[in-house]
């Protein structure tokens, strides 16, 4: 392609599209909906759309927020939070989770979900959430661009503790992602994707390129 083909920008002089197609681009990305508690124990459950995995030993995940929300407040505080799954089935939920509350009200509430106690942290899981991990944050930070200047965003890592699988999720000793059907931020306002079955291949990893206990064999 030639160099014509392209459009181009640099995000600090503007993108000079109808919509910002960062988050676009970088997509589909999975949902981080957060369970978590202040020290005074009230609860918040919130979805953000900067989260993925980062290391398989410990297993850490992580996300990042684009201001100083409750969420990172929250794990801030008490040092622990819980990703939850957000499937198909409860995409409509998840999204309700995203509307700013009162003061005191409960996410949990707003959407009908049922709050389900940790076992190894004091943050409740969403109990319709087909898959869980409690976590135990390793850090908080504040973002910063390249010229050091720091900026409105902060950066979560938390080492998972604990696992929760739905066992309809497991075949052979192996979880089947889109048995779940998973879904995923796409981009814009509202873009979202589902994961199904029908959408899933294989690619064989080259040798060496792995390490076999992390991916299996």
């Amino acid at each position: 392609m030639d160099q014509a083909d392209f459009h181009y920008y640099e995000p600090s002089k503007g993108h000079g599209l109808r919509h910002n197609p960062f988050n676009a681009i970088i997509a589909p990305r999975p949902i981080g909906w957060i369970s978590s508690r202040n020290a005074a124990g009230r609860l918040n459950l919130a979805p953000y759309s900067f989260f993925n995995a980062f290391l398989y030993d410990p297993p850490i995940i992580g996300f990042s927020s684009i201001s100083w929300k409750d969420t990172v407040k929250n794990v801030s505080e008490t040092r622990e939070f819980v990703w939850n799954l957000v499937t198909m089935d409860l995409g409509e939920r998840m999204n309700v989770t995203a509307t700013p509350l009162d003061h005191g009200v409960s996410e949990f509430e707003a959407a009908g979900l049922t709050p389900i106690p940790g076992r190894h942290v004091a943050v409740p899981r969403v109990g319709e959430s087909r898959a869980a991990m409690e976590c135990k944050v390793v850090e908080v930070s504040q973002l910063a661009n390249a010229r050091g200047e720091k900026v409105e965003g902060w950066f979560v890592l938390g080492e998972v503790v604990a696992v929760y699988i739905d066992k309809t999720l497991i075949e052979d000793g192996v979880y089947n992602t889109a048995l779940a059907r998973p879904i995923l931020r796409a981009g814009r306002g509202g873009d979202y994707l589902e994961v199904r079955t029908e959408n899933m291949f294989e690619m064989k990893r080259p040798a060496g390129s792995s390490k076999p206990e992390f991916h299996g064999t």
